[in-house]
């Protein structure tokens, strides 16, 4: 998502996707467009006894639309610093919060795997929303009938807040109710186990959202079941990759320095595609004088025309930005980010700073593939052992 900082509460960076910036004026009109439904909702509902006529004439369904909207995000926000607190109270940090075109995500910087902090953290937003739905009941009885405007706002936060609630609590994982499953369901299996359980709920209940959207032709519904269903299937991929590689090292699976192939800044391009043609690598670590300069891509080599690959030298098309990891770190934290910063392999370097190896996408999935074919659980696997 493409997003940008608007604040911090609590330490906690807020920031606002462009997708954001479309669905609140859509939220807008489609309330004051609605006004005169909404009254009588609210009517029947709070016994409000709201007029119609003034708030659906002139502009006032505008006004009422632009303020309903941003209460209601700002709801959202209230939320979303629910789980974010909690959270933070457990020893999980928040990256984020970001406000997007279905609502609220908080970022947690850690996935906590004990259940009773996990269930305390989801159900920590819907208290938050139930919380702010009951206050601005309230806070109708403090309003003069007369303030038939505010009390029309009141009484759409009141009732959106408890829905948001409601909604956020049905088992749709990864929604906070999927969340509050796999909680319950950790308490008698392993965490990774759980999480395909609900998963396989959320799937379900994504689809079955989704063809109520369709047949009610409620394209935001349609896009909130899509988002849970692929929501659903990447966090249950990333439990199994965690569950999988618990207790494995990158040092366990890295290729050895003594197996590895580097080449120096030096290194003609034109020599460099020989190298890779003979050797079927298409990146190397670039080392000079036993130091970690930069890394070298067939990509990179391919930017310099084929004439002048004979004057060009790694060292003027390499990337400097090298991202390393160390020995002892977990072979999940490698897999993190090489999928955080999309690229193929990372140099590996041990406590003295000198590279020990490198690892590869292809390595950890080689790894992967074999623990998971050898049967053994999260358990089996002791600390430091050898995946092949």
């Amino acid at each position: 998502m493409r997003s940008f900082k608007i604040g911090s509460v609590f330490g906690i960076p807020i920031k606002l996707d462009l997708t954001f910036l479309l669905i609140l004026p859509v939220f807008a009109w489609l309330i004051g467009t609605q006004v005169a439904d909404w009254v009588r909702i609210m009517n029947q509902i709070w016994g409000l006894g709201l007029v119609a006529g003034p708030l659906s004439s002139g502009a006032m369904p505008w006004y009422l639309g632009a303020a309903a909207a941003v209460g209601l995000f700002a709801g959202v926000i209230l939320h979303e610093l629910g789980h974010s607190v909690v959270s933070i109270h457990f020893g999980f940090p928040i990256e984020s919060i970001t406000l997007w075109i279905f609502g609220g995500i908080a970022r947690l910087t850690d996935q906590p795997e004990e259940w009773s902090q996990e269930l305390l953290i989801a159900i920590a937003g819907p208290v938050v929303s139930i919380i702010l739905g009951v206050l601005s009941f309230v806070a109708l009885f403090a309003v003069p009938t007369d303030f038939q405007a505010v009390r029309f706002v009141l009484g759409y936060l009141a009732l959106m807040n408890l829905v948001l609630a409601a909604f956020n609590l049905l088992p749709g994982f990864p929604m906070d109710g999927g969340r509050v499953l796999r909680a319950l369901l950790a308490r008698t299996r392993p965490f990774a186990q759980a999480t395909q359980t609900a998963a396989e709920v959320g799937k379900v209940f994504a689809i079955m959202l989704g063809l109520f959207g369709l047949l009610s032709g409620n394209i935001l519904l349609i896009g909130i079941a899509f988002f849970i269903y692929i929501g659903a299937s990447s966090e249950a991929q990333q439990s199994v990759l965690a569950a999988t590689f618990r207790n494995v090292r990158v040092q366990d699976v890295m290729t050895d320095a003594e197996d590895l192939h580097t080449v120096s800044s030096d290194t003609s391009i034109a020599d460099l595609l020989e190298m890779m043609f003979q050797q079927r690598h298409t990146g190397y670590p670039v080392v000079d004088n036993g130091e970690l300069v930069g890394m070298i891509t067939l990509d990179d080599a391919r930017s310099v025309r084929q004439v002048e690959r004979d004057a060009y030298t790694v060292h003027e098309v390499m990337s400097t930005d090298v991202k390393t990891i160390p020995t002892d770190s977990d072979a999940m934290d490698a897999l993190e980010t090489i999928q955080q910063h999309n690229i193929g392999r990372l140099p590996v370097i041990d406590t003295e700073g000198n590279v020990a190896g490198i690892i590869s996408r292809t390595d950890l999935m080689t790894a992967f593939n074999i623990i998971n074919s050898s049967g053994r659980t999260e358990e089996e696997l002791a600390p430091h052992e050898q995946p092949s």
